[in-house]
């Protein structure tokens, strides 16, 4: 049996939450630009639960926006497709199963752009939404004079200089833009390039103020791992426990965020799907969102990836699954990052709580999250993410942070590399090789080329200005604790480092 809207009622699994029928004639408010497992992970899922709690009553237009691959599975299945929700929420284990109906229709720009224009039409159409990748939100003047534009901007601004005309310039006509494309301030750079390109189009100078005043370009971050299409053999399985076939199902960790910044009341009325779940957040500043992900989840991830790949762990599943390595993880952030994080916008209550969610997400073991992938383009994710802290940490205590010192120490002997015949840094490690992919490599292999003993390595690399934008090794008995376990991790293993820390 398909999963579409005529069988939804003959489906016998209590376990799987169904649609009511009347979902299916809510009105369209929301028009998507792209069809990807992230927005129907996240954004759709907030939709479909408010209004299966009758709070947002909207459905959503997708725009398919690339040319290839078609639309067939969504039209076959009238939109419908299962969530799989599993993961761990406070510590405690969460397997759901949801059938989707948020989405009422899929178009393709390339074959029915005149049908996605009409939409600009509509009354109810009151929000836009987008994740065309970072290379998305890219100006391209000629989409200025295009009939048919290629870049998203260029798709919006038509849409936008419709409906305007539709509704002859009314303020309250103004749509609710909200990119989640990984750009900090998307929501501002996409606004800026939809001006130039109007500007570059000579619009009039209503329409351009109509732009500027009466849209409200939402700038937001989305955080929730949505691993993509189930693999054959695993989606066979998964309908087989289910009971029917569904060509777009999809898996989720229960973790969820996305963070919208308005301080528009008018907005926030709109968006009233964020009543349905604590994981919507509205605020007039998302920086401590940013924050909290880049520094306790993703800094986190950056200080543990090469000791895991040093350990022989594959998936961050697997490494937290031994006890050791996750006391590791847990006294780095709880210990280390957390009173760093902690601050005037960010409450120690808030940066704990959101340490736990992380550990909650790493212990995933539906996830398949790959370290080796964690450390590509290692050495700029340390600048960026790590440094910071190391700063922090001593303009607060003045002394060495153990833990950040092993995981720094993993990350100089994990990018310690022989350049292979095809100009590939390999690095190795108890028989195990293993490409190297950063951009940064070439510097830390001439660093240990030209020196070839661990103290004068690491004292080259600590003291390399154009990685770091400063010297580490001035961080006072920095130097002399990652030399320490660099030693350690050559004579031991990863498990015994961790357990002794660093010895300054």
């Amino acid at each position: 049996m398909q999963l579409s809207r005529t069988t939804v009622a003959q489906i016998s699994n209590s376990g799987v939450e169904k649609p009511a029928d009347a979902l299916f004639q809510l009105p369209e408010k929301v028009l998507q630009f792209g069809t990807g497992v992230l927005l129907r992970g996240l954004p759709d899922y907030f939709i479909d639960k408010a209004n299966k709690q009758g709070l947002f009553n909207g459905r959503v237009v997708v725009v398919k926006s690339t040319a290839t691959g078609g639309t067939d599975a969504f039209k076959k299945q009238d939109g419908l497709f299962t969530l799989l929700e599993r993961g761990f929420e406070a510590g405690e284990r969460k397997d759901r199963a949801v059938i989707n109906a948020a989405i009422s229709r899929v178009l393709s720009a390339h074959d029915e752009w005149e049908i996605i224009l009409s939409c600009a039409a509509s009354a109810e159409m009151q929000v836009i939404i987008s994740n065309t990748t970072e290379v998305g939100i890219t100006l391209v003047p000629e989409d200025a004079r295009a009939e048919k534009p290629a870049s998203f901007p260029g798709k919006l601004l038509a849409f936008l200089k419709k409906r305007y005309e539709a509704f002859n310039g009314s303020a309250e006509a103004g749509m609710v833009i909200i990119p989640t494309e990984l750009i900090v301030d998307n929501g501002k750079k996409l606004k800026a390039i939809v001006l130039e390109l109007a500007r570059l189009q000579q619009a009039t100078d209503a329409f351009i103020n109509w732009l500027n005043e009466a849209n409200d370009f939402c700038s937001s971050l989305v955080d929730r791992i949505v691993p993509g299409k189930l693999n054959s053999a695993d989606a066979k399985l998964e309908q087989e426990k289910l009971g029917y076939e569904d060509e777009l199902l999809i898996m989720s960790e229960c973790y969820r965020l996305w963070a919208i910044e308005t301080a528009s009341e008018r907005t926030k009325a709109i968006l009233s799907f964020s009543k349905a779940d604590a994981g919507v957040v509205l605020a007039p500043d998302i920086n401590k969102f940013r924050e909290l992900k880049l520094r306790l989840l993703n800094g986190t991830h950056t200080f543990a990836c090469g000791l895991a790949c040093l350990a022989g762990y594959e998936t961050v599943k697997e490494a937290m699954q031994d006890e050791d390595f996750r006391t590791y993880v847990s006294e780095l952030m709880y210990q280390e990052i957390v009173p760093l994080v902690a601050g005037e916008t960010i409450t120690t209550e808030e940066a704990n709580e959101f340490a736990t969610s992380v550990i909650d997400r790493f212990r995933n073991t539906h996830i398949e999250h790959l370290w080796l992938n964690i450390t590509v383009q290692y050495s700029s994710k340390m600048a960026m993410r790590n440094v910071p802290l190391l700063k922090k940490y001593y303009a607060q205590s003045g002394s060495v942070p153990e833990r950040m010192a092993i995981g720094f120490a993993a990350y100089l002997r994990f990018m310690r590399s022989r350049l292979t015949d095809n100009n590939c840094y390999t690095g190795s490690h108890k028989g195990t090789d293993y490409q190297i992919q950063d951009d940064k490599a070439g510097i830390l292999h001439q660093a240990w080329s030209t020196t070839g003993n661990i103290q004068e390595y690491v004292a080259a690399v600590l003291n390399d200005e154009t990685l770091w934008g400063c010297r580490l090794s001035e961080l006072p008995g920095f130097e002399a604790a990652v030399t320490a376990c660099f030693s350690q991790l050559e004579e031991n293993d990863v498990t015994s480092v961790i357990t002794k820390k660093a010895e300054v």
